[in-house]
């Protein structure tokens, strides 16, 4: 049976097809990570859904994910599902500027059995500077104009083979026709448009990685290191 389907939001990348699509056919997730859905949308907090979900979950099992950090996780959906793919010794960092969403987190995790998880509270720069690599797999899902800073420190603690996946490239706080515009040499509209233009300029033209733009959600970016 597939995943419980879901309405694309006005700010959702996909089509309503596509995204009762990906519900129909996408496995039903765990009971707890259905929770979580349900309590992120009932809160109103942004969450990446079930269909990034599952994405994130493949392509840490893909990069054999033992680490993974996350510059941004509110309230732990996104490390949910990351740590379904960790192997028990696995690591996962949260970190988040709200004391409260971690301890949200807290509650939900530890119903949840797997790879240690950590938190920290504050900024996720600063939090990152402190942790040694290598890590697997790295998530972008904070401030936007961020986003270039975290790539480059990350890249020096990003084993071969490991990925940096980044959200809200196409809609969220930005609409994919400013993006757009701003990569065909526009002026973009806004901070976060801009941003988000020069992240993917950034990952798309750097030689240690290769790099895709999925459709789901609102927007994923997907790099992968090439280089040793």
């Amino acid at each position: 049976m597939g995943a419980a389907a879901h309405v694309a939001s006005m700010n959702d990348a996909l089509s309503d097809t596509v995204a009762a699509f990906l519900g129909a056919a996408n496995p039903e997730p765990p009971a707890l990570l259905q929770e979580m859905t349900e309590y992120g949308r009932e809160q109103g907090f942004p969450i990446v859904g079930p269909d990034v979900g599952q994405f994130f979950r493949v392509a840490a099992t893909l990069a054999d994910a033992e680490r993974v950090f996350e510059f941004g996780s509110g309230f732990g959906y996104s490390a949910a599902w990351f740590r379904t793919a960790l192997p028990a010794d696995g690591e996962v960092v949260l970190t988040d500027y709200d004391e409260s969403n971690l301890d949200t987190a807290r509650e939900f995790l530890a119903r949840q059995d797997g790879a240690t998880v950590r938190y920290e509270a504050g900024d996720a720069m600063e939090t990152f500077e402190r942790y040694a690599g290598p890590f697997d797999v790295v998530l972008l899902d904070h401030d936007k104009p961020q986003y270039v800073d975290a790539f480059e420190d990350a890249r020096g603690k990003l084993a071969a083979g490991g990925v940096v996946v980044a959200d809200n490239v196409m809609a969220g706080p930005v609409e994919p026709e400013g993006v757009t515009a701003a990569l065909e040499g526009g002026e973009p509209v806004d901070d976060h448009t801009a941003a988000i233009a020069d992240y993917i300029e950034r990952v798309r033209d750097d030689p240690d990685f290769e790099t895709a733009f999925v459709p789901l959600g609102e927007g994923v970016s997907v790099s992968v290191k090439t280089a040793e």
